[in-house]
């Protein structure tokens, strides 16, 4: 009953303000004030612009120069960081966008785009995505590397990242959403270094061998505790104008949510992709969604190599 009611309200009340959600990243605020702190040489380097954006009104663009050092470490970067402090055990989803423009440089070396930082000192982060060539990359500790697909230029591109954070192998996952497809069935991995924390770091962080100027935007970042609560709300319809000449209108068959979410371990590290979906909802259309209605209409209202 109560996942029922769930993907009603997803359905019929679009604008809800989901309680799993846990922050918000998202530049709405029009500057970088939703976030703990900067490593930037300049103002100039995260700018919030308000084009191109993937939602809303604003949107961040990253920038970095060869040279750019503002915390006196390896590599050039300018990022925005995120004190969300996550705990060993805990859970959540991450979704944000990304857009590299066209003239993106192609560097055979790492260039970050998100990380996930450990507290402790020295080496890579426990989580991150990066470019690197021609391919982006998620890379884990260990510098295991359970997902990486072609880099694409000047599109907005969206990711969902599941993970439940753990130094533990056996209890640590991610799980991995990319343009509205699972790309990454969940894969068990050390999410953590064992008695570290966690931070956000967002921008663009890369070897300093890289000689080009790079810009990327970010958009639309939010942290929950459910997948439904980092989806969009689904699309509004349009009402269908009246028929003439008195014919009787053709029916209308209501838009039920996703498929429902399969739990399946992974047969390999890269499984087959699968549509993203809606946990707990039926994609039953029709008489479904009518009597569901009738029987529930009274119940609404880190550093990487110091």
């Amino acid at each position: 009953m109560k996942e029922l009611l769930v993907c009603l309200l997803a359905v019929l009340v679009p604008g809800l303000s989901w309680a799993g959600v846990i922050w918000r990243g998202d530049f709405e605020s029009g500057n970088i004030s939703q976030y703990s702190s900067t490593q930037r040489v300049s103002a100039d380097r995260l700018q919030v612009v308000q084009s191109p954006v993937s939602q809303g009104r604003y949107a961040l663009k990253a920038t970095v120069k060869q040279g750019d050092d503002p915390i006196n470490s390896s590599g050039n970067r300018n990022e925005l960081v995120y004190q969300g402090r996550e705990k060993a055990g805990s859970e959540y989803y991450y979704r944000w966008q990304v857009l590299f423009p066209r003239d993106y440089p192609s560097a055979r070396t790492w260039q970050v785009f998100t990380q996930w930082h450990h507290t402790g000192c020295c080496g890579s982060p426990p989580v991150e995505f990066f470019v690197y060539g021609e391919e982006i990359r998620l890379t884990l500790t260990d510098s295991t590397t359970p997902w990486k697909t072609k880099l694409e230029r000047g599109v907005w591109q969206d990711f969902i990242l599941h993970v439940k954070w753990s130094s533990d192998p056996k209890v640590g996952f991610v799980e991995l959403w990319h343009n509205g497809v699972r790309v990454l069935s969940k894969f068990m991995h050390a999410t953590m270094y064992p008695g570290d924390g966690i931070y956000l770091k967002l921008g663009l962080y890369r070897s300093d061998t890289v000689q080009p100027v790079g810009v990327v935007y970010h958009d639309g970042f939010v942290q929950a505790t459910q997948l439904a609560d980092v989806l969009p709300p689904p699309p509004t319809t349009t009402e269908p104008k009246p028929p003439q000449g008195g014919e009787e209108s053709p029916p209308v068959v209501p838009t039920g949510p996703l498929p429902e979410e399969t739990t399946e371990e992974p047969a390999s590290e890269e499984p087959a992709p699968e549509e993203l979906v809606l946990p707990g909802c039926s994609s039953a259309g029709g008489p479904f969604w009518a009597l569901a209605l009738l029987g529930l209409g009274g119940l609404l209202r880190r550093t990487r190599r110091r």
